[in-house]
């Protein structure tokens, strides 16, 4: 005889994810109810919940599911392409939303306050990215942009095309941080023949580069915290 699966609308209300949450706040939420409720519905003989709970089963946790790809996505049962779109729209706005609390109420000064907002920006994007945050004299931010996609080495990431943009921004100092998918956050060669090239070409015009971080699936990795500025 077939399980006898009910819907998140037949539990007692105090179960129910949105509720819950309503009620306690989105920090009290297990990853399985916070995506059911991203998922808001389950599929044939099966709640949201319980779907959420087989997709982080399948995707080995919720930071892999939320920097898949569209075809890794799509592949999943209950998933497709608009849910996709809706996700990569979730996920955006949030790193807007991060992005303007951290210019207009923090200065990076610190770097664990450096760290998180990097965090919010790179950790999940299905590529890797080389950004540069531009900061003022003191050191609030200014804004951030992706310069450079793709592996980090001496053939596409260009100092030159730092300092036009820091000329452009007026910046007295920078940041820079990469990502690594693969979530070994662990400087290669590259990355530390790449910074120096920066750091020597931005000197050039008295600005300071304060760090260099690594974004992988674990602690971030900075050059200033292990000596390599």
């Amino acid at each position: 005889m077939a399980e006898d699966h009910c819907s998140i609308k037949e539990w007692p209300q105090m179960m129910r994810p949105r509720e819950k949450l309503l009620r306690l706040g989105a920090n009290t939420l297990s990853d399985s109810e916070l995506l059911a409720i991203f998922l808001r519905t389950g599929i044939k003989g099966c709640s949201a919940v319980e779907l959420a709970n087989r997709l982080l089963i399948s995707f080995g946790g919720l930071n892999p599911l939320l920097s898949a790809n569209e075809a890794e996505f799509c592949k999943h049962l209950g998933l497709g392409p608009a849910k996709y779109a809706q996700l990569r729209a979730v996920l955006e706005m949030s790193k807007r939303f991060y992005q303007y609390q951290m210019a207009n109420s923090l200065s990076l000064t610190s770097s664990s306050a450096t760290a998180d907002y990097l965090v919010q920006l790179l950790r999940n994007l299905p590529y890797e990215a080389f950004i540069v945050v531009y900061l003022d004299s003191q050191h609030q931010l200014i804004c951030s942009e992706e310069l450079f996609r793709g592996t980090i080495n001496s053939a596409n990431v260009y100092p030159r095309e730092v300092i036009r943009e820091v000329i452009k921004y007026n910046a007295a100092a920078v940041i820079l941080a990469h990502n690594h998918p693969s979530g070994i956050a662990m400087p290669s060669d590259a990355d530390r023949r790449i910074t120096q090239r920066i750091v020597e070409t931005l000197s050039l015009i008295d600005v300071t580069v304060l760090d260099h971080f690594i974004i992988g699936k674990n602690d971030p990795y900075s050059f200033a915290d292990h000596g390599l500025l």
